[in-house]
């Protein structure tokens, strides 16, 4: 008798902890849920689908919305452009730069610019945004802040050794002013965290570049 009533308080004890051990792992797996939450928090084009899955059962239309709004998409349709007549003028320096100052000033560009323009190409992707502005006129249409004109290209494309350093210091530096002009536009409109963050960075490293081309201008 006293064996049976051990076996059977065994019993009841070995069920009480199957049963507190299936709670837990129900607790867990409701507490799991907010790991999709926190995914929204990300940058939209990262955490889009992740932030639609967790929250397609409680809010779905604001889900596909993202985290962007439409200063980072005019930032991204702006800067797409910009980026890549910094890179026109950069290659330019091939066989005309002279001051070993502007090489490295270029090699920088180039290594810096055309990341973010792929980066940019992928966020407009994900959003499902046009990479060119409605009504956009191109690099020839001089609408954003320190563009080029094609006299402005001619000219830096016809000179050489020390005339080029000069000129594409000229025009760098307002090419630099005009992207730092848009970057701190998205610094205090944008939305989405990875766009901001790009914008910082532009704003970090342009302005940088911008003074020490005016300080190899003092001295050319």
């Amino acid at each position: 008798m006293r064996a049976q009533k051990n076996n059977r308080s065994l019993t009841r004890r070995l069920a009480v902890s199957g049963a507190v051990a299936a709670a837990g792992l129900l607790l867990a797996a409701c507490g799991g849920s907010d790991g999709g939450h926190d995914a929204s928090s990300g940058t939209g084009h990262g955490a889009k689908t992740s932030a639609s899955a967790s929250a397609s059962a409680a809010a779905p239309s604001s889900a596909s919305a993202g985290t962007f709004n439409d200063a980072d998409v005019m930032f991204a349709q702006m800067m797409i452009p910009h980026h890549e007549q910094a890179l026109e003028m950069a290659k330019l320096a091939d066989g005309r730069a002279e001051d070993p100052e502007i090489k490295k000033i270029v090699a920088a560009i180039e290594k810096a610019q055309d990341p973010e323009i792929q980066k940019m190409r992928s966020w407009l992707k994900a959003w499902g945004k046009p990479e060119e502005m409605a009504g956009g006129s191109g690099h020839s249409g001089h609408s954003m802040a320190g563009m080029m004109t094609d006299a402005d290209m001619k000219r830096l494309a016809a000179a050489k050794g020390k005339d080029f350093d000069r000129a594409f210091a000229e025009l760098m530096i307002a090419h630099h002013e005009g992207a730092v002009d848009m970057a701190k536009t998205e610094q205090k409109s944008g939305a989405d965290p990875e766009a901001k963050k790009v914008a910082d960075d532009v704003v970090r490293t342009q302005a940088a570049e911008i003074a020490q081309l005016k300080k190899i201008l003092d001295r050319l």
